[in-house]
């Protein structure tokens, strides 16, 4: 296949973390690059410069493929996005002109459940727990009681991209682990070594819960303080999903009521917090900056995954992480 026209579409500051020099280099073998790297404020300035591109590679700062966006871009054919969620990019319009899309969220979602295994297994140890009573008493502490990596149960919210990996890797311990997931089955649940239970259960028998749901309008809130209160003395809750899913309110509510319970948010709704949420102040709170994905120098794995899916599109094959429509709507 004749090489593909193509130009670069994404903030300055992404171009570097997510196409390093080894990608370039690959995607240049690949592909005929007609343009110098573009940003959205680039192609707003001269929408010219997508007039003869094939195919775009894109991250952070990718525009919305709209009507207009489109016009500008007759031959457009696939969008190559080497970052997560394509919710806020496809459009009915790019729907309908039928752009193929693939997005690098399968390689987002290692370094999500790489950091989630970390939390779970520290959460379990109660690591956190012990840091901050040494730490608030200046003395050392005698360990009391930890449910460990032995026997205990760990809860996760949905079987997606995210929930599937952490399950996988948690067969490297000796834990039972339940799954909430209406869309799962028995086969599923079979494949991974998990047990599907009702969302309640899985909060009242888990000594970890961790989140991997995607933000769709049917699970805004899904979490609630009933899920909370009913959780078992030292057990732990762990959100690298989307703030918005949980009723925040009243995870804080339950968060002072139960000092016993602890919460290891990486994403919060709003995010940040607002200046005076108690999130930033309750000891059983553990905040991270929504460092659980790919950052820096990790980010050049999604760029790899664009570069493979390249050859894939290019040989006729089916791309691993090609974005349907009717796919798009369970995505976060």
């Amino acid at each position: 296949m004749t090489k593909p026209s193509a130009i670069y579409l994404l903030r300055p500051d992404a171009l570097p973390n997510i196409y390093g020099p080894v990608q370039q280099s690959a995607l240049a073998d690949l592909a005929e690059f007609v343009a110098p790297p573009q940003t959205i404020h680039s192609v707003q300035e001269n929408p010219a410069v997508l007039a003869d591109v094939d195919v775009i590679f894109s991250g952070w700062g990718m525009p919305p493929m709209d009507e207009e966006f489109l016009a500008h871009a007759p031959n457009l054919k696939a969008l190559f996005y080497g970052a997560g969620s394509v919710k806020k990019i496809v459009t009915d319009a790019s729907w309908a002109r039928g752009v193929r899309v693939t997005s690098a969220y399968g390689a987002n979602a290692v370094s999500v459940a790489e950091f989630t295994l970390a939390e779970i297994i520290f959460s379990l140890k109660r690591g956190w727990h012990f840091s901050r009573s040494i730490r608030e008493r200046g003395s050392w502490v005698s360990p009391t009681r930890v449910p460990g990596t032995y026997g205990s149960t760990v809860g996760l919210v949905s079987l997606g991209q995210v929930g599937r990996r952490v399950a996988k890797l948690l067969q490297i311990l000796d834990v039972r682990v339940i799954v909430y997931d209406p869309f799962a089955n028995g086969a599923d649940a079979a494949a991974l070594g998990v047990e599907l239970v009702a969302l309640e259960e899985l909060f009242r028998l888990s000594d970890v819960v961790s989140l991997h749901a995607p933000w769709l309008p049917e699970t805004v809130g899904m979490i609630t303080g009933a899920h909370f209160a009913a959780m078992k003395e030292n057990a732990t809750f762990i959100n690298t999903a989307r703030g918005a899913i949980v009723r925040e309110a009243e995870m804080i509510a339950v968060l002072q009521e139960r000092p016993d319970l602890y919460a290891i948010l990486d994403v919060t709704y709003p995010e940040p917090p607002a200046p005076d949420s108690p999130l930033y102040t309750l000891p059983n709170v553990v905040l991270t900056p929504h460092i659980a994905g790919a950052l820096d120098e990790e980010c050049q794995c999604m760029g790899q995954t664009m570069v493979e899916e390249l050859r894939r599109f290019l040989a006729g094959e089916v791309m691993a992480y090609e974005i349907t429509e009717e796919r798009a709507k369970f995505l976060a």
